[in-house]
């Protein structure tokens, strides 16, 4: 561990910009820069009290998703007294450094450049701190690939599965199938990338960010797909942070059985895993995004609430 931050503190610079007050709060949100072992620099927020911080969170985003949708759900944790940091991975939003038909990111390396040189920032920003992860989906599930994860006090993962098309349910498995066996390729090789923005599902894609999602969900699902091919070192069976997992009933990516997928990968994490239905929340539907949604947080707050319940139950010195 101390090997990995001697290396990503050589690497790692902080440009700290559009320092700003929360007009409701007591909250300090600015950016920063955070430069990979890659050498790639990579956008993110804090979120902060003016108070000391004791409980410091990463927010891992989903596959194409910009640290601004976690905006909201950010706030309302610093407004709890948590430090919170938010980022966009290599090639999404403000993180695209280059041309995107010309990135070369994927999610191997978001997950073993990118996440760990964030947890080294969160812990740079919050000296005097616990740290834990909040994962949404792919944020969850490449936590494995991470060489400093022994840092985490605990985990906090939503909508996180294997994202196994074999498993979802029809009539979602025929678009999924369309989506990951002809858009994907197509538009790989037409662009040079993909683009979700057409399709209303996130940010334009890697090529090679598409690519390993693609495999992954055709074959065994997230991860495992790649053990032995694309990831010979990894992490997976050593993760021992406390977790807990929320799945939705009206999710049909991360349904039921393909978080179970997921969950078997981390064969050393203690694991609490929730399955909720919408309905038993007054909620028409939840589905694979719409946890992080002030909306849902307006008429459902008990379900932000369990992340605060969590990180405070959790708040105890990392394990050696």
């Amino acid at each position: 561990m101390d090997d990995h931050r001697a290396r990503s503190a050589a690497v790692q610079h902080h440009d700290i910009t559009d320092v700003s007050t929360d007009s409701h709060s007591d909250i300090d949100v600015y950016s920063l820069i955070i430069m990979t072992e890659r050498n790639q620099p990579l956008a993110a927020t804090i979120y902060r009290l003016k108070t000391n911080v004791k409980t410091a969170v990463m927010i891992a985003p989903a596959t194409g998703i910009k640290r601004q949708f976690y905006h909201n759900f950010a706030s309302y944790l610093a407004k709890q007294g948590f430090g919170v940091l938010t980022f966009d991975n290599e090639g999404i939003g403000e993180s695209l450094s280059s041309e995107l038909a010309k990135c070369d990111a994927s999610l191997i390396s978001w997950g073993r450049h990118d996440m760990p040189a964030v947890l080294d920032a969160l812990q740079d920003e919050f000296t005097d701190a616990t740290y834990h992860l909040i994962g949404h989906s792919a944020g969850g599930q490449l936590i494995g690939l991470m060489p400093n994860h022994q840092m985490l006090a605990s985990v906090f993962n939503v909508a996180c599965s294997s994202g196994r098309i074999k498993n979802m349910d029809m009539p979602y498995k025929l678009k999924a199938m369309g989506f990951m066996d002809a858009f994907i390729p197509i538009t790989n090789m037409i662009l040079g990338y993909t683009p979700l923005d057409k399709i209303g599902m996130g940010e334009p894609l890697p090529r090679g960010v598409a690519r390993q999602w693609r495999e992954w969900c055709n074959g065994a699902g997230y991860i495992k797909t790649a053990f032995g091919k694309s990831i010979h070192r990894h992490f997976y069976d050593e993760v021992n942070a406390p977790s807990l997992w929320l799945g939705f009933s009206d999710d049909d990516i991360a349904n039921s059985k393909n978080m179970d997928d997921m969950i078997r990968v981390f064969t050393k994490m203690p694991i609490e895993k929730r399955f909720l239905d919408p309905k038993d929340f007054g909620l028409s539907g939840i589905g694979h995004m719409r946890y992080f949604s002030s909306k849902t947080h307006a008429k459902a707050p008990e379900l932000w609430q369990m992340a605060v319940d969590w990180l405070n139950e959790k708040e105890s010195p990392v394990r050696q």
